[in-house]
């Protein structure tokens, strides 16, 4: 599930729109050339096969090394961005993860589907575990140190948090969570969106309570002192992080679990993944 999201002047947001697998028509990919011996499949087809064969596997591990490799050049040369996995999957298309986003396309990539697949025998989400699969986070090696501490309650649950201060989603997310008890969250400043997103990170950081400061500019729409020249932020450590996570938009969580939810996200959604985190039952609100 995506939430609003304020995105980076420097990364492009990737391809977001939801698309049911055979309810669409697929995006034609920039390249006309014809694949060499393969016709790409149709979308209503590929629907069609996943509804016809529910109980079987990917046919990743039949693909030959060689074919995927010739696949995922054809993507990195079509599509472009950081190619990882490419592996075949039961509806006639292939799997390819692209900065993280998972995407389908033909064997010749002269068709791109960007958006989630249904097995529409099992009704099952096939795209959203897998993503969750590829973008998991390891929650404990986090530099929390890098982090503005809020603690409430008894601190027990944990929430990593990634926001920039001029971003409007996230200070309806701040609003949002205001409410949430028994709870450390650990807000990395990300100012991604311009120089006064700089100034203002740089401005909390500095500030002898940075949890107060941050609550009072995000919540309170306070202004705060600019500061000091000689204080030692960690904007840019934070920035590297980021861009190693591959977080171009804010804000996004990371859950203990490794798993992380781009936007702001209603705040039951908030919940339920904290107690799925845990392995608990969702507190009533």
């Amino acid at each position: 599930m995506r939430g609003l999201s304020c995105f980076s002047r420097l990364a492009a947001p990737g391809l977001l729109p939801l698309v049911l697998l055979g309810a669409f028509p697929a995006i034609r990919a920039a390249d006309s050339t014809p694949a060499a011996a393969t016709a790409p499949a149709p979308a209503g087809a590929a629907a069609n096969t996943a509804a016809s064969r529910p109980a079987q596997k990917s046919d990743a591990a039949k693909a030959p090394s060689s074919l995927e490799k010739i696949v995922a050049d054809r993507v990195r040369a079509r599509v472009g961005g950081e190619v990882g996995e490419v592996r075949r999957m039961p509806f006639g298309l292939w799997e390819a993860v692209v900065d993280g986003e998972i995407l389908y396309v033909d064997e010749g990539v002269h068709y791109l589907i960007a958006g989630r697949a249904f097995d529409l025998a099992t009704r099952a989400d096939i795209t959203t575990p897998r993503r969750d699969e590829i973008n998991k986070v390891a929650f404990d090696k986090l530099p929390f140190g890098l982090a503005v501490k809020t603690v409430r309650g008894d601190g027990s649950r944990r929430l990593a948090v990634f926001e920039d201060p001029n971003c409007p989603y996230c200070k309806r997310f701040e609003h949002d969570i205001s409410t949430l008890n028994n709870i450390t969250i650990f807000t990395f400043l990300y100012p991604i969106l311009s120089d006064d997103s700089f100034a203002k990170s740089r401005a909390v950081w500095c500030s002898p309570d940075r949890a107060v400061a941050w609550t009072q500019l995000m919540q309170e729409g306070k202004s705060l002192e600019a500061s000091a020249e000689s204080c030692q932020d960690p904007l840019q450590q934070v920035l590297a992080l980021g861009q190693k996570l591959k977080v171009t938009g804010t804000p996004t969580l990371v859950f203990p679990d490794g798993r992380r939810a781009p936007g702001a996200i209603p705040i039951e959604r908030v919940e339920q993944m904290l107690a799925e985190a845990a392995g608990a039952a969702v507190p009533r609100r």
